[in-house]
């Protein structure tokens, strides 16, 4: 007999072990299904019903789909050292979801992409018990994904992540990016840590200042590893809660998710041309952990506010007379909330004073 042939396997990838890996992932992805979503057993696709009465018939007169992805960036280096792995499951599915609940939609369906040079079974499923969790509290479907064997490409045990994620909203309700006007007010909602942007910088200052991942500070009351491995919050409930208290009058003038780019960048793009946005830094809180490392990295403030979130993860402009009850409502669904600013005549720009 001839020498045997080259095998899928010899190159680098394990059908057998891909398919043992995707039945587990169905088996968690089940916990997130509603009754929108289809059986399709085998299936080259996954399948959502658009006729549920509480999607569209009897709620919706003009339903508009939302689609928007993101990724988790450089965070999974820190995933990687701690070898910790569920958490940024959950920032893939706020990344996206985040992004989405900012147009006024309701997300309903999620898909997740991993590759990696070899499939770790127990890392990838840690990775999927955290995109689970993250559309058990925005409340979608894992509907599919995708996993990616890719030797030669990814080097190591190096993995990828990105996310999709379509929703839907009804057309007139739709929170636009040109309703603001002077006067109206910039209430801040609380971030949990850095979220997911930034990391590229935070990891340079670690290496930078010599800082163990697992040191412990006081400051922060955990490891400074755990402390930027905290999850991203999602915000798609708050939003709709927000929403829906405000269905008749105009309160909500737009909704900006802080991510890269930090509060300048993003403020700006839910205001008009006309407008600027005034912020005062002393107005919230935020995490030591950005004192820390502007103090490590010796980076300076304007860098700070560019990069990171500064504390301050979602923004809602709005109308005067309802801002201080909105940041009051905001406070009772548990999360921080203050009012950072306001909106000014002017150049289209953030101040930060």
């Amino acid at each position: 007999m001839g020498k045997k042939g080259l095998t899928y396997r010899d190159a680098g990838v394990d059908i057998d072990r891909g398919d043992e890996i995707s039945r587990g992932i169905s088996g968690l992805a089940r916990r997130t299904f509603g009754p929108e979503v289809i059986e399709n057993p085998g299936g080259f696709a996954g399948l959502f019903s658009l006729g549920s009465p509480s999607l569209f018939t009897k709620k919706m007169r003009s339903p508009v789909l939302v689609a928007c992805s993101d990724g988790v960036g450089t965070k999974i280096a820190i995933a990687e050292a701690l070898d910790k792995h569920d958490t940024v499951g959950i920032d893939l599915v706020a990344m996206s979801v985040n992004d989405l609940a900012c147009t006024g939609a309701t997300p309903l369906i999620f898909l997740d992409y991993v590759a990696a040079s070899r499939l770790s079974g127990k890392k990838l499923l840690e990775v999927l018990r955290g995109v689970v969790e993250g559309c058990l509290d925005a409340g979608c479907a894992l509907l599919g994904g995708e996993t990616a064997e890719m030797p030669g490409f990814y080097k190591g045990g190096h993995y990828d992540l990105v996310g999709f994620s379509v929703g839907v909203g009804e057309r007139s309700k739709m929170v636009t990016n040109d309703a603001a006007a002077p006067g109206d007010i910039v209430v801040g909602v609380g971030s949990s840590g850095l979220h997911s942007n930034g990391y590229s910088l935070a990891r340079a200052v670690v290496k930078e200042g010599s800082v163990d991942l697992d040191h412990e500070m006081e400051e922060l009351g955990t490891t400074v590893g755990e402390a930027l491995l905290e999850p991203t919050l999602i915000y798609t409930r708050l939003i709709r809660s927000v929403l829906d208290q405000y269905q008749v009058k105009k309160v909500v003038k737009g909704i900006a998710h802080i991510t890269g780019g930090g509060l300048p960048g993003n403020i700006i793009r839910v205001i008009p041309r006309s407008c600027g946005i005034r912020l005062y830094s002393r107005r919230w809180k935020r995490s030591p952990l950005f004192d820390l490392l502007k103090k490590w990295g010796g980076v300076d403030d304007e860098e700070m506010y560019r990069v990171f979130n500064m504390g301050v993860g979602l923004v809602f402009i709005s109308a005067p007379y309802y801002a201080d009850a909105m940041t009051k409502r905001i406070r009772k669904l548990g999360y921080k909330a203050w009012k950072i600013g306001e909106v000014v005549q002017g150049e289209h720009e953030v101040t930060i004073k």
